[in-house]
């Protein structure tokens, strides 16, 4: 099965929860969940996995889960694949 991972930036207790794009490699990522208890962690899970489309569960934070850098893997799609979903 394929998975790769990417590096994302995210801004918690934004208006609204969106992709905002792609600053030097790192994917920007906006939600609306404040950063508690995983919250916004778990929002951003549900944000890539929507645009991937991908389930869920196939998202992870793997580095970085109480920052704001973090490091998210997702399962069952390729790199170019994501990228082309998240643009």
């Amino acid at each position: 099965m394929e998975s790769c991972k990417i590096a994302v930036r995210v801004t918690a207790r934004a208006r609204a929860n969106e992709i905002a794009g792609e600053r030097d490699g790192v994917l920007l990522v906006r939600v609306t969940s404040p950063p508690v208890d995983g919250r916004a962690n778990a929002a951003l899970c549900r944000i890539i996995a929507k645009r991937a489309g991908v389930g869920v569960r196939s998202v992870s934070v793997v580095r970085g889960a109480g920052s704001r850098e973090k490091v998210v893997r997702v399962d069952g799609i390729g790199a170019e694949d994501l990228r082309r979903a998240l643009a």
